[in-house]
């Protein structure tokens, strides 16, 4: 499972596929997959990575990391996962654009302007 991940370009090393295996955060047919799990054409896969959500069906099995037009032979995803994702690609887009998620830590003077709020309200 790991080597397929891998070679689908999925993540970017193989412990890193092993890792998201453990995590519970791929799924075969269903069922939590191990690393070791062979990866058979027709399988369903759920794979969550930091990209989003995928629902793919296997369409070929690899070992080797190819480019990324061979990698994208491996699988199909559906529509519908498809779309998923790029909407919450724009609601995050959007997100930071607004202001709601912060651009990191905060600067000496936002620390100064919570300091004094917190002294207000406590």
């Amino acid at each position: 499972m790991d080597k397929w991940l891998w070679a689908a370009r999925f993540f970017k090393t193989r412990s890193l596929a092993s890792k998201a295996c453990e995590l519970g955060r791929i799924e075969s047919n269903g069922h939590r997959a191990k690393a070791a799990r062979e990866v058979r054409i027709g399988d369903r896969l759920v794979i969550r990575n930091d990209a989003g959500e995928f629902q793919v069906e296997v369409l070929a099995v690899s070992e080797i990391r190819g480019p990324a037009a061979v990698a994208a032979g491996l699988y199909n995803e559906s529509e519908a996962s498809r779309e998923a994702r790029l909407l919450a690609a724009q609601q995050r887009k959007a997100d930071l654009n607004s202001g709601l998620v912060s651009d990191g830590r905060p600067t000496k003077r936002d620390r100064r302007m919570l300091s004094r709020l917190q002294s207000v309200i406590g």
